[in-house]
């Protein structure tokens, strides 16, 4: 199964992120699922690809070519596709996606998990979309949709697809429940 994992490119000032990106991505490997991801060799990112790499796992990188002009694209993934914008990037990394997983991250990973939130909830993707709430970090979103639906601009049915993980084993039971 291809895993899109949405993330920041920052490592972030709570170690935490860290260990629990490294956890994820070694389970990715060790699961026989394959990553894709934007292709950074920074922070969260990197950290991410080397993590399933070293678990044995397929890193894909989908990256924008004004990023390799700067010098961000990590040349050990398996696979690297390079894209002409953000656009682009982001319609590659869903098509490739058999499920969907955003890590605490900045505006970037908010933009990118709200398409495929807002695809689940139309009913054009039938994948897990998952933003994982390590230690909170995505109660703020959790409480906003809780108030769309309350003020009747979404329903639980439209969210249905959209799940908040609290951790590694959440993840593995919302992604189980797919397979089986």
């Amino acid at each position: 199964m291809n895993i899109t994992v949405y993330l920041g490119a920052n490592a972030g000032n709570d170690p935490s992120l860290k260990e629990a990106v490294r956890a994820l991505g070694c389970w990715i490997g060790n699961a026989g699922h394959a990553l894709i991801y934007g292709g950074s060799k920074s922070g969260l990112m990197g950290e991410l690809a080397e993590s399933v790499l070293s678990a044995g796992g397929k890193v894909t990188g989908v990256e924008p070519q004004f990023f390799i002009d700067a010098g961000f694209e990590y040349n050990a993934i398996t696979e690297l596709i390079v894209t002409k914008d953000m656009t682009e990037r982001k319609g590659k990394m869903i098509e490739m996606g058999d499920a969907f997983i955003a890590f605490p991250g900045g505006t970037g990973t908010l933009e990118e998990i709200a398409e495929v939130m807002s695809k689940v909830s139309l009913g054009q993707m039938d994948a897990p979309c998952i933003l994982y709430n390590l230690n909170g970090y995505y109660d703020g979103l959790k409480k906003q949709l809780a108030h769309m639906i309350e003020m009747g601009l979404s329903s639980e049915d439209r969210q249905r697809g959209i799940s908040f993980a609290e951790g590694l084993d959440d993840i593995k039971r919302i992604i189980g429940q797919m397979r089986g």
